[in-house]
């Protein structure tokens, strides 16, 4: 693996670790948990850099809990937090993000492409609005016409594109990487979640400096499905965050049914969860999956994603192989 030899030498990761795996190499709830502390617990003493990437979604605050067990336990560093703003985000989302991470104390690095988002509030332009190529900097106008190779004058302001994911998201993504030197973003992405995502491994190095700076992803929960997620969410997450939730946890059965005293804005769940949405994209691109809250809807004959308006696999493989998550 040539394209390793410049990445740091202080790392002594296995990048084959998961290779050819999926979730049934993980059989429980334990097996899974248990995998997911290791992966983290190297990650936090191997990476001198490392951060979380988190959306506020189910899967990257799981990632963030175990970040934050495995620092408690082992008395480890918690890293700053990323967050991708794409200015497409739902309110509640953003409040639930601020909320927590102010309650958790976290350092939050606020990542964004704030030429693109100055040039949007400039213009008092809406999602769906034409940006005009020539308007955005030279390192993004490199990125459209350079990298993705995009011939068009404009481009609409929406997630769900090639052109606008890949500057709100990626570039954002991939700024923020060089701007604080990082070496490993601890993510939590799941192999069951896409198949672009189905053959990643627990250590992944995205060693190539054409494409982005050069870093390894620290995959912790790729060994969890959706359901896995939300067994340790009410049976882990939950009760160790919330005072006063039952120890041996508890799973409402609808979006009030919560124990005595315990109100939606105290439990680190998503509130768009408890109202049927099963994945948060974009505010306009994303709608609710059915009317019962995300971990109680049919997760073997649905798909997670179906609320989001892109997930066309190329799409997201191409976007991945130039730095997206």
């Amino acid at each position: 693996m040539s394209e390793t030899a410049e990445f740091p030498d202080y790392l002594d990761v296995d990048y084959t670790d998961g290779e050819g795996e999926s979730p049934e190499e993980y059989p429980t709830i334990n097996h899974k948990i248990e995998k997911a502390i290791e992966v983290t617990k190297t990650g936090l003493e191997q990476y001198e850099n490392p951060v979380v990437m988190w959306t506020g979604g189910k899967d990257s605050t799981l990632t963030l809990y175990f970040v934050k067990e495995v620092a408690d336990r082992f008395d480890l560093e918690v890293p700053p937090v990323v967050f991708i703003d794409h200015y497409q985000h739902f309110d509640e989302l953003i409040d639930f993000v601020e909320h927590w991470a102010d309650e958790w104390d976290l350092d939050v690095i606020w990542a964004r492409n704030e030429d693109v988002g100055n040039y949007v509030d400039e213009n008092g332009l809406e999602p769906g609005d034409d940006i005009p190529i020539s308007e955005l900097s030279e390192h993004n106008q490199h990125h459209v016409r350079n990298i993705l190779e995009y011939e068009e004058d404009t481009f609409p302001f929406l997630l769900d594109t090639y052109v606008g994911n890949h500057l709100l998201k990626t570039v954002a993504l991939n700024d923020a990487i060089e701007e604080y030197d990082v070496d490993g973003i601890i993510s939590g992405i799941r192999w069951d979640e896409q198949e672009s995502r189905a053959d990643e491994t627990f250590f992944s190095p995205r060693h190539d400096p054409d494409i982005y700076p050069p870093h390894d992803r620290i995959q912790t929960i790729l060994q969890f499905a959706e359901a896995d997620v939300w067994e340790a969410f009410w049976n882990f997450v939950v009760p160790d965050t919330v005072e006063g939730y039952p120890e041996d946890g508890y799973v409402p059965q609808g979006q009030d049914d919560l124990p005595e005293g315990i109100e939606k804005e105290d439990v680190p769940v998503s509130p768009k969860y408890f109202a049927g949405f099963r994945s948060l994209g974009s505010e306009v691109s994303t709608d609710k999956s059915a009317e019962e809250p995300a971990w109680l809807q049919d997760m073997e004959n649905t798909t997670e994603r179906a609320g989001r308006a892109q997930d066309k696999e190329d799409l997201m493989e191409r976007l991945r192989d130039l730095g997206y998550m």
